[in-house]
C-alpha cells in the first residue's frame, strides 16, 4: 500500500511511522546545534506535537521528504530557542551589573523573561526603521525631533513611524 493510501486509512500510523523512523535523528541533529542533549529531546518533541497539529495537512498531501519537513519545523523552534537564551542571557547579564542585584523569585523570573520574549518577538515584526524609531523613543527617551536628526528623516516620518509601533503594541495585547 503507498503512503497516500495509508495516510488516508490509518493517518495517526503514518505520524507515528514518521515518528519511529525519525526522531532519533532529529535529536542527533538538534543536539549537534545545541550540545545540550535535554534542549535537544524537549525540542524534538515540540517538533513533533506541530507535526500532529498538521495532521489534517498532512493527509491531504503526504510527506515526500518527512527530513527536510521536520528540518524545517525544527529549524524554527531552534532559532525561537537561541533567541529566548540569548535574551534570558543578556537579561540575567543586566541584573547581575545592577550595583543592588534584586533578588526575583522563579516565578517572577520567568515572567519577566516571557514578557522580554514578547517584547522581542513584537519587535522583530516591525520594520527597521519603525523599530529604530521606536528603541530610541522608549529606551533612550528621545523626542520625536530628535529621533528624527539621528535617523535623518522629518519629524512627522518618526510621528508615523511611533503609530506603527503602538498600533503593532495595541494589536499584541488584544
Amino acid at each position: 500500500m503507498n503512503t497516500r493510501a495509508a495516510s488516508l486509512k490509518n493517518p495517526s500510523g503514518v505520524l507515528e511511522r514518521v515518528y519511529v523512523d525519525h526522531h532519533g535523528w532529529l535529536r542527533h541533529w538538534l543536539q549537534s546545534r545545541l550540545g545540550c542533549p535535554d534542549a535537544a529531546a524537549d525540542l524534538a518533541q515540540d517538533t513533533f506535537v506541530r507535526v500532529v497539529a498538521r495532521r489534517e495537512e498532512l493527509q491531504r498531501s503526504p510527506l515526500r521528504q518527512p527530513r527536510a519537513f521536520l528540518r524545517v519545523i525544527a529549524g524554527g523552534l531552534l532559532v525561537d530557542h537561541l533567541r529566548r537564551r540569548d535574551l534570558e542571557r543578556a537579561f540575567l547579564d543586566a541584573l547581575s551589573a545592577r550595583p543592588d542585584p534584586t533578588a526575583l523569585s522563579a516565578e517572577e523570573r520567568e515572567i519577566l523573561l516571557e514578557t522580554l520574549d514578547r517584547i522581542d518577538k513584537l519587535l522583530d515584526r516591525l520594520s527597521a526603521p519603525v523599530r529604530r524609531a521606536f528603541l530610541l523613543s522608549q529606551l533612550d527617551g528621545l523626542g520625536y525631533a530628535a529621533i528624527g536628526r539621528r535617523m535623518g528623516v522629518s519629524e512627522r516620518t518618526v510621528k508615523r513611524y511611533m503609530q506603527q509601533a503602538y498600533r503593532q503594541c495595541l494589536a499584541a495585547l488584544l
